[in-house]
């Protein structure tokens, strides 16, 4: 008999993080073998061409002579001022909704997904994504009493499926009244997959008709964790605009991390940012989120908010910040051309790459590929759907013949 002092909602529970286990099974092969031998294509951060991780040096400069004070010192629950003000301009652009707005400070991008489940969903609601997503979802819906349900991301040809989306939608909206969607894009974790203008249209007609049901609240959240190297600035960003004029019971929330697009992934630092036509759901929006801020970090990093106050306060710096952004994502597209071309000379099928980290190939049986591929000391993540490959961390060298290893490692185990 198994003995636990443990509440009921929480006998059991055990998290084995499939990401961190492969670059542990990585990192055990280059201690054995040494690096130049191993491929470590786990990691979800930027790793230069010597395979050190990145941090862009505006981003170090103003982080390490903010004064000693700045850094230690408590932040106000909800953030700093300036912070909140000056993040929902990084994220916006040019292309901020005409609409209300507020931020609040959270813990990364995952506190986003955190609160949004917390305090927009009811005990036993499904919350719907994509069934290409960041394994996290999952774990932050079970451990909140909710579960995820998904839709197709693509069709058989490999376009954005708007007719599963759509049913998916109109199931959900039978069963419950609180509909959370999540939406990473642009540069989708973890296929690399960004929503057209054409995709956007279908999304918010199809929540515009599920929010004119009566008793329906809906609420899209957009986790734009990979926005600053997702393509051209300003184009990245131009589906904000959408956002304007929606139905007073359709909330959107931009997950904002300053972890990628920072590179301060350690640091833990973010913002929910709702946007509303009412005011006063944006109003309701900062309370509660506040308070379960409270409840549970309290506060965040205070310095890593600071440094973004004082880049987005300094012209010379913002420019010198997306200069260095700029590089990074030429790196990134430049390993990830690499795949695509050899993916397509191998017949390697490859889901649509558009931008972003991660490159993704369907398996029926990942585990069984990933395994393959340790014996070759190549380290790719294997998802339930497929094997994912992290172009941000792997230099070029070894980038070229990975497509190649990848496909006959597929054939070895029958696939």
């Amino acid at each position: 008999m198994t003995i636990s002092v443990a509440a009921p909602q929480a006998f059991g529970k055990k998290a084995k993080d499939v990401i961190f286990g492969a670059n542990a099974a990585a990192v055990a092969a280059a201690a054995e073998f040494g690096a130049e031998a191993v491929t470590n294509a786990t990691i979800g951060a930027i790793l230069n061409e010597a395979e050190e991780l990145v941090c862009l040096p505006t981003v170090e400069r103003v982080y390490r002579n903010l004064p000693m004070r700045e850094i230690i010192a408590y932040a106000p629950i909800s953030g700093l001022p300036g912070y909140l003000n000056a993040v929902q301009e990084c994220c916006f652009g040019e292309h901020r909704p005409q609409a209300y707005t507020a931020a609040v400070a959270t813990a990364g991008g995952t506190g986003v997904i955190h609160h949004a489940i917390h305090n927009y969903t009811e005990l036993g609601d499904e919350v719907l994504t994509s069934d290409w997503y960041w394994g996290a979802y999952s774990v932050l819906c079970a451990d909140n009493g909710r579960k995820l349900r998904t839709f197709r991301l693509l069709t058989d040809t490999m376009q954005w499926n708007g007719d599963d989306f759509a049913a998916q939608v109109r199931d959900m909206a039978k069963k419950q009244d609180q509909l959370l969607v999540i939406l990473n894009t642009p540069a989708h974790n973890p296929t690399g997959y960004s929503l057209s203008d054409e995709d956007w249209t279908q999304v918010l007609d199809v929540l515009r008709e599920a929010a004119a049901l009566e008793g329906k609240h809906v609420i899209l959240l957009v986790d734009v964790a990979y926005l600053d190297f997702a393509g051209e600035a300003s184009a990245a960003r131009s589906f904000f605009r959408r956002f304007t004029d929606l139905p007073e019971n359709l909330l959107v929330i931009v997950g904002y991390s300053m972890s990628k697009g920072y590179t301060l992934y350690g640091q833990r630092t973010g913002a929910m940012i709702g946007i509303s036509s009412s005011e006063t759901i944006i109003r309701e929006f900062g309370d509660i989120n506040q308070y379960t801020s409270r409840a549970t970090w309290s506060n965040i990093n205070r310095a890593a908010m600071a440094t973004l106050v004082q880049i987005a306060a300094e012209p010379e710096l913002q420019a010198a910040l997306a200069a260095e952004q700029a590089e990074m994502y030429r790196l990134i597209r430049e390993r990830a051309d690499i795949f695509m071309q050899e993916a397509a000379e191998v017949g390697l099928p490859v889901l649509p790459y558009r931008d972003g980290f991660f490159i993704s190939i369907p398996s029926p049986d990942s585990q069984a590929v990933c395994k393959a591929l340790a014996a070759e000391r190549i380290f790719p993540v294997p998802l339930k759907a497929g094997v994912r490959v992290a172009v941000c961390a792997v230099p070029k060298e070894k980038m070229r013949g990975m497509a190649g290893k990848i496909k006959a490692a597929m054939e070895q185990v029958g696939q």
